[in-house]
């Protein structure tokens, strides 16, 4: 099973009623439960909001951008020069982005650090479990698209790095 089909299938337990589901695919077993506590029963109405509001505020800058005609032009055209030399690390799931492992702690990586495949990037709380996303690739970090502590969506575009 891919790890796709996992995320799917704790999204469709997190808007249902189900408390548990187990599921046998060959050699392959997993069970989720979903707690029942007060705390995560909130937690999950809290995430709802948030996910809605990210593809509000994405679209508002597309649609200001064409308004502006003459800055609009060159934008376009530096974009994907930009995206021809440097390849997206997106978010494997939905949750809430960090860039350290605490407050008092540095971020795992800043723009302009080398970076090589399987060093943590960052960590997407889910579910209350904290998942360290890893490099897929060696190369250095041009730009993080997110903000500290936000809301990502699954397959959201994370970091931009430029391929040693």
């Amino acid at each position: 099973m891919e790890m796709k089909q996992i995320q799917e299938l704790v999204k469709l337990i997190n808007k249902s009623n189900i408390s548990e589901l187990s599921l046998e695919e060959g050699d392959f077993k997993i069970t989720i439960k979903q707690a029942q506590t007060i705390s995560e029963t909130q937690f999950v109405a809290y995430q709802a909001p948030m996910p809605q509001m990210m593809p509000a505020a994405a679209p508002a800058p597309a649609i200001a951008a064409p308004q502006a005609a003459a800055p609009a032009a060159p934008a376009p055209a530096a974009a994907p020069a930009a995206n021809d030399k440097t390849v997206t690390i997106k978010s494997p799931m939905i949750g809430t982005f960090y860039r350290s492992s605490s407050p008092d702690k540095p971020p795992f990586v800043n723009v302009g650090d080398e970076i090589k495949a399987g060093q943590v990037l960052c960590i997407v709380e889910a579910m209350k479990l904290f998942n360290e996303i890893e490099s897929d690739i060696s190369g250095r970090i041009v730009k993080v698209l997110i903000d500290d502590a936000s809301p990502v969506e699954y397959d959201q575009p994370l970091f931009l790095v430029e391929p040693a």
